[in-house]
């Protein structure tokens, strides 16, 4: 695998077998970055940085020039600066960003109707019904990469395989400007040599679990008794890794999205600066968010939090999930990791946790439910919520956090936690 700046990059010779491999992820190459080449081309070649000038920003994007010095998105400006002292840096212009998507995602529905944008820069593509019109996987794959580069002016990377999670594993290793391609009769030989850290949703902090007890690939995994696995990460997440390994994955690619989101901010009388505090304001959001989600019968793909402080400065980030929920624990959790994620210790004046990319609850296949146990404990909290009222049933943890937003719990609310 490579580290992000195109090193180690795979790709498929132009008659490379694709029987079975209906499924792509598309995935546009430092998407802002490109997009400000675009925009300006005497930036081409640079290495730039996408953020604020202030030093205690954080990196939205980078080059692949800049990458190759060691430049990582979310990390903070003033690091990519000592790594890479000749970097250009770019306010990011995220109504341009939209503009160009837009004119990606119209391809996209051009080549199927079968389309599932997983952020602004990358979506699924089922095309196994519109091989009569386009032709095979690989031929659609190289197809929108020339549209995109023709008629958009940015280059993307395809990974065509038969699940969403090898395709997005494909696309990642065919970065920068490639086209990977996993027949479906490969699927367990394309996945024995690669590393564990290469699996969709695997972040660093599994991953240095699971190496450091000598489960390095991806092989490693299906060798590895359930046992063990589950005392590496749990029961739940070893469950996920030890199907993902076998190459399955029924994840369908989704199309049907309620266009609307969710979401609630909370200003405080008082600016806080206790980085707990704001933690567990957070969560409190994302149970509300959650609530409303469950009332309407929504689950969440994204979400997103904002963050404005004492000199009115707000900053947003958003993640996208492995899978859709309405649980209120997995929300919150995201949230403050996005959180914990910005570079920034002054006072905060307002939080906000928002629900984006909205489907019916549901709707889709799960291969796993790591959620099980929250979902019950949150369906208490509805009903109970239902019959005493939601100032009278919230989590032991709120109950002393609402002295910074003006305002004491009810005296008689009783905790859940």
């Amino acid at each position: 695998m490579g580290r992000g700046d195109g090193s180690g990059r795979i790709v498929s010779a132009s008659d490379a077998d694709d029987t079975g491999a209906g499924i792509l992820h598309v995935d546009m190459d430092a998407f802002y970055a490109a997009v400000e080449v675009l925009h300006d081309p005497t930036l081409r070649g640079l290495p730039l940085i996408i953020g604020a000038p202030d030093g205690r920003s954080v990196v939205s994007s980078a080059s692949y020039e800049a990458r190759r010095y060691g430049v990582r998105s979310a990390m903070p400006v003033s690091q990519a600066l000592r790594l890479c002292p000749t970097a250009r840096i770019v306010p990011p212009d995220f109504m341009r960003y939209r503009e160009v998507s837009r004119k990606v995602m119209d391809i996209f529905e051009q080549v199927t109707p079968l389309v599932e944008p997983l952020s602004i820069d990358e979506a699924f593509l089922d095309v196994r019904g519109v091989r009569r019109l386009w032709g095979s996987p690989a031929r659609i794959g190289a197809m929108i990469r020339a549209r995109v580069q023709d008629e958009v002016g940015i280059t993307c990377s395809v990974g065509a395989a038969a699940t969403k999670h090898v395709a997005k594993m494909a696309s990642t290793m065919a970065k920068p400007d490639g086209l990977l391609v996993v027949p479906e009769a490969d699927t367990l030989d394309f996945l024995a040599t690669k590393p564990v850290r290469a699996m969709w949703g695997v972040g660093p902090k599994t991953a240095e679990s699971l190496e450091s007890r000598g489960i390095r690939l991806i092989g490693d995994i299906r060798s590895t008794p359930q046992s063990a696995l589950e005392r590496a990460v749990g029961p739940a997440l070893a469950a996920r890794l030890k199907e993902l390994a076998l190459g399955r994955d029924p994840r369908g690619v989704e199309t049907a999205r309620v266009e609307k989101s969710v979401g609630h901010e909370e200003t405080f009388d008082v600016d806080v600066t206790d980085p707990e505090m704001l933690r567990s304001e957070l969560l409190r959001l994302a149970d509300r968010v959650a609530a409303r989600l469950r009332r309407a019968g929504w689950e969440t793909s994204t979400v997103a939090i904002k963050i404005r402080f004492s000199d009115f400065t707000t900053v947003t980030r958003s993640q996208t999930l492995p899978e859709p929920t309405s649980v209120g624990q997995r929300i919150g959790e995201v949230a403050r990791g996005l959180f914990d994620a910005i570079d920034r210790k002054d006072p905060v004046r307002l939080v906000g946790v928002r629900a984006e990319r909205l489907s019916d609850a549901g709707g889709a296949l799960g291969l796993w439910d790591d959620d099980a146990d929250w979902r019950r404990v949150e369906g208490a909290l509805d009903s109970a919520q239902e019959r005493f009222g939601s100032a009278m049933i919230t989590r032991a943890r709120h109950l002393g956090a609402a002295g910074g937003r003006g305002s004491a719990p009810h005296p008689r609310a009783h905790g859940l936690d």
